[in-house]
């Protein structure tokens, strides 16, 4: 029903900025909430950011000052901008989405992960 695609990551060195794109598709009535996890090896799962449908937009405080979440409605893509990059924020990144489908239901969506190294 709904396909998310994240892409925009790589490897940077220690300072540096990527930018993570997660584009949705399908058939999507509306995005409600949009969120950025990572997890890195032998760690959980963390949430990132948060950008609800209405309200405050929520950082980790690990990215706080670094990390901006953001969305365009018109293409149902989220981003994620990083910058000043450290060593700790090697993960995979995912995205997580709320979505109203089509036939009207609500559910949740996870992209399948991009890969951030951040290495000298």
């Amino acid at each position: 029903q709904v396909q998310l695609v994240e892409s925009g990551g790589g490897l940077v060195q220690p300072g540096g900025s990527l930018r993570l794109s997660c584009a949705a598709s399908g058939s999507i009535l509306s995005i409600n909430y949009v969120d950025w996890y990572r997890q890195a090896p032998g760690k959980e799962r963390e949430l990132v950011a948060r950008m609800p449908s209405a309200g405050s937009t929520n950082y980790a405080d690990s990215v706080k000052g670094r990390f901006t979440i953001s969305r365009d409605n018109t293409k149902n893509t989220l981003y994620l901008q990083m910058n000043s990059l450290k060593p700790e924020d090697t993960a995979v990144y995912y995205c997580n989405v709320g979505v109203r489908t089509s036939d009207g239901y609500f559910s949740n969506y996870w992209g399948r992960g991009t890969q951030v190294t951040v290495s000298s």
